[in-house]
């Protein structure tokens, strides 16, 4: 048995192994302990990972949403400095284009908006539009502006609730925020899988609304594929997911209805299986080519297969969303979302990794 001074003067002596070891310059320039191994022999850091697949074969991520009114994933309490710095880690694997996902969920909202705060929202301490405006404009970057979510339509099923906030919220925004260079387009944030109560009379109404007051620029929406991974994340484990043709279907005539005012749609490509990617996006890339809209991927950086919701992505699930999408002739790729589930500075460890395998892959230095 140990006693105490005997305990004391082992700690004490591996103190001084450790104070003895070779110093090296680490993260941030500052120095850093490297403790000598068996042998005396330090950890090397040279190892580089050898891909067994080709590199650079599939879509590249060029956007990104901001998610920072969520109910879902935890927020990180990111001041002005940690964005500026978010938006160079982005620019540097090429994203150009960030959507704010939502300008406001229920009471909580982004900026100070009059109307809003009028309907009993609460006062945001922070002009996040104004935040990420001004970094779109810094970094060169296109900002799409998400409309408000009053949460009416997730307690109702119909969208059309929608429109009464939004119809005041889009003049507002553009009247305040307009000037920005960077200001190049609407998010229509109403999230759907199937043809809804409403829907394509509400998207037609909102698209034309922001086309209206800001003299054309383009609308696009990011709807969910009714696949087997939504139905498991649900009570309904009888229903089978959407067939094919029955999401071709569906979506054949939403976009008939839509497509003269919505210029893109980037389905969310995390509820149907890797197997079942070509046949989806090839109806997608199908439906948007017929109507004369960009189609787009949601590639999604948190991973839905987990029983914990939500960590970030496994690179090979990324990976084979990305190339599926290049396949079937996709125009852009855009995730929901950098900051959280692929950032260097997010909370979550496993992003940076995530980060550095997607460098790793598509051979940027």
């Amino acid at each position: 048995m140990t006693d105490r001074r005997s305990f004391i003067k082992s700690a004490a002596t591996a103190a001084a192994a450790v104070a003895a070891a070779p110093v090296l310059a680490g993260c941030n320039g500052k120095e850093s302990a490297i403790p000598a191994v068996a042998g005396g022999t330090a950890f090397s850091s040279s190892m580089e990972s050898t891909l067994i697949v080709p590199k650079n074969n599939g879509l590249r991520i060029t956007g990104t949403f901001l998610d920072e009114i969520s109910h879902d994933i935890p927020h990180q309490n990111w001041g002005a400095k940690e964005w500026d710095q978010d938006f160079q880690y982005m620019k540097a694997i090429g994203i150009d284009t960030v959507i704010m996902i939502r300008s406001g969920y229920r009471k909580f909202i982004t900026w100070p908006s009059k109307y809003l705060l009028g309907k009993g929202c609460y006062m945001p301490s922070v002009d996040l539009v104004e935040l990420f405006l001004t970094l779109a404009d810094k970094h060169g970057m296109k900002f799409y502006f998400g409309l408000y979510d009053s949460g009416r339509y997730w307690d109702t099923g119909d969208m059309s609730y929608e429109l009464e906030s939004n119809k005041y919220v889009i003049d507002e925004v553009w009247n305040l925020y307009g000037h920005h260079k960077s200001f190049k387009g609407w998010y229509i944030s109403t999230e759907i899988s199937r043809k809804t109560k409403g829907c394509i009379e509400t998207f037609h109404t909102m698209g034309k609304m922001c086309k209206d007051v800001s003299d054309g620029l383009p609308c696009f929406i990011s709807p969910w594929i009714d696949g087997k991974k939504a139905i498991m994340g649900t009570s309904l484990k009888s229903k089978q997911g959407v067939s094919v043709r029955e999401h071709e279907q569906e979506w054949n005539e939403i976009f008939d209805g839509i497509h003269d005012v919505v210029d893109a749609c980037a389905f969310q490509d995390g509820h149907i299986d890797y197997d079942e990617l070509d046949a989806f996006f090839s109806v997608n890339k199908k439906l948007a080519d017929r109507y004369g809209m960009q189609c787009w991927t949601n590639a999604e950086t948190f991973d839905r297969d987990m029983p914990i919701n939500f960590l970030p992505i496994k690179f090979d699930k990324l990976r084979m969303k990305l190339e599926a999408a290049k396949r079937c002739g996709y125009d852009k790729a855009i995730t929901f979302e950098f900051s959280h589930f692929m950032s260097p500075q997010s909370a979550y460890l496993q992003a940076g990794h995530l980060y550095d395998r997607y460098k790793e892959y598509f051979n940027i230095k």
